[in-house]
C-alpha cells in the first residue's frame, strides 16, 4: 500500500499553487533535459489561457516554447513524430474537449507505434489539458473526459488533485518514455499546498495517496473532487471517521492501496468529476469488487456528473456538478 510520498528524499517545502507547481514543474524539466519543449495555442507570448507557463518564454526562447496555429491535429502529430525521434514535447490542449479533434494521432499514432513498431520506438511526450465546469464556459470547454485516454492501450493517464501531486507528477510524465496525458481541473488552479522543492522531486506513477486517514468510509477522490472530500470528511468529523485517497493515476491504477483502505473500513465512495455511466467510477468498484468483494458492507456509492453535457447556465451547470455536499450525502447513506 503507498501513502502520500512527497516529503521524501527532499530539503524543503514551499506553499504554492496548483498552477505555480506545475510551471515549477515544466520549468525545472525545461533546465534538466535539453530534449524537453512546450508547445501549444499561446503557451509562449501569451503564458496560456490560463497563465500556467507565463514567463517560461523569457527563460527558455522560442526553440523551447513554440507558440502554434489553431490545430490540435497539427500540433499534436508534430509533438508524436518529435518524441519518435528523441525529443520529449510537452504539448498543451488549451481545452480536454479538443482533444477530439485529434483522436488519429492520439488512438492510431501515439498509443500504437511501440506496440507496432516491436519496441523498438519509444514515445516520450507529455499532453497537459484542462477539463471541468464550474466556469461557466459551456459544454465545448468544460468536459471532463479523462476516461477516454485511460482507456486506451498504450496510453497512461494521471488526474492530481493536490499541488504536490500536480509538481511530482508531471515531472515523473516528462521523464516517462511512454505518453501521459496529464489532467488539470481548471477549477483548482489557486488551491494551495506545501511542495517539496528539490529539482529531483518525482512521485511514482500508478500511486494512489492517502490524504486523510479513517476507520469508517473511504472516499476514493480525484481532481477537484479531493479538496472538496477532505471538506465532508471534516464536517462530519464528529459523526463519522472519513480515510479519503487521492487516485492520481487513472491507467496504470493503485488497486492496492483503495483495496486496504476498504478492507478497513467496509464502506467506499468513488468521486469523480466526470459521467457517472461507463467511467472511472466503474472501474474503481470494479476493482473493489474483484479484490476485496468480502470486506464490502454495504453497496459503493458514486458521485460524479449525471449523463449529461455541461450547460452554459450557472445555476445548471451547478446542479450537475458534484460538490462537498454531494460527497457528504454519499457518507451519509453509507455510515
Amino acid at each position: 500500500m503507498s501513502t502520500d510520498t512527497s516529503t521524501s528524499n527532499v530539503s524543503g517545502t514551499e506553499s504554492m499553487t496548483v498552477r505555480e507547481a506545475i510551471r515549477e514543474a515544466m520549468r525545472e524539466e525545461l533546465a534538466r533535459d535539453e530534449d524537453v519543449f512546450l508547445m501549444g495555442e499561446d503557451v509562449g507570448l501569451f503564458g496560456g489561457v490560463f497563465d500556467v507557463s507565463d514567463g517560461l518564454l523569457a527563460d527558455f526562447s522560442e526553440d523551447r516554447i513554440r507558440d502554434t496555429p489553431i490545430s490540435e491535429a497539427g500540433f499534436l502529430g508534430a509533438g508524436v513524430g518529435a518524441a519518435a525521434t528523441g525529443s520529449r514535447p510537452i504539448v498543451e490542449i488549451m481545452f480536454s474537449d479538443f482533444l477530439g479533434v485529434s483522436m488519429e494521432q492520439t488512438m492510431n499514432q501515439m498509443a500504437k507505434m511501440r506496440y507496432m513498431f516491436g519496441g523498438k520506438t519509444e514515445m516520450p511526450i507529455t499532453i497537459r489539458t484542462t477539463e471541468g465546469g464550474g466556469m461557466g464556459a459551456a459544454s465545448q470547454h468544460s468536459g471532463t473526459v479523462h476516461t477516454w485516454f485511460a482507456h486506451f492501450p498504450g496510453l497512461i493517464a494521471v488526474a492530481p488533485g493536490t499541488p504536490a501531486a500536480a509538481k511530482g507528477l508531471l515531472k515523473s510524465a516528462i521523464r516517462s518514455n511512454d505518453p501521459v496525458f496529464f489532467f488539470e481541473n481548471k477549477m483548482i488552479y489557486e488551491q494551495t499546498g506545501e511542495v517539496p522543492t528539490d529539482p529531483d522531486f518525482t512521485l511514482p506513477i500508478g500511486e494512489a495517496s492517502v490524504e486523510r486517514t479513517g476507520e469508517d468510509v473511504t472516499v476514493i477522490a480525484t481532481q477537484r473532487l479531493v479538496g472538496e472530500s477532505l471538506d465532508a470528511a471534516e464536517e462530519l468529523s464528529d459523526q463519522v471517521s472519513v480515510e479519503v485517497i487521492d487516485l492520481r493515476s487513472l491507467y496504470p491504477l493503485d488497486t492496492e492501496t483503495i483495496v486496504a483502505s476498504l478492507e478497513k473500513t467496509g464502506r467506499v465512495v468513488v468521486a469523480d468529476e466526470s459521467p457517472l455511466s461507463y467511467g472511472v467510477h466503474a472501474e474503481v468498484v470494479t476493482r473493489l469488487v474483484e479484490n476485496g468483494f468480502y470486506s464490502l458492507d454495504a453497496p459503493p456509492e458514486r458521485v460524479g456528473v449525471p449523463d449529461t453535457h455541461i450547460p452554459f447556465s450557472p445555476s445548471l451547470e451547478q446542479e450537475v456538478l458534484p460538490d462537498a455536499a454531494d460527497v457528504t450525502a454519499a457518507i451519509e447513506r453509507l455510515a
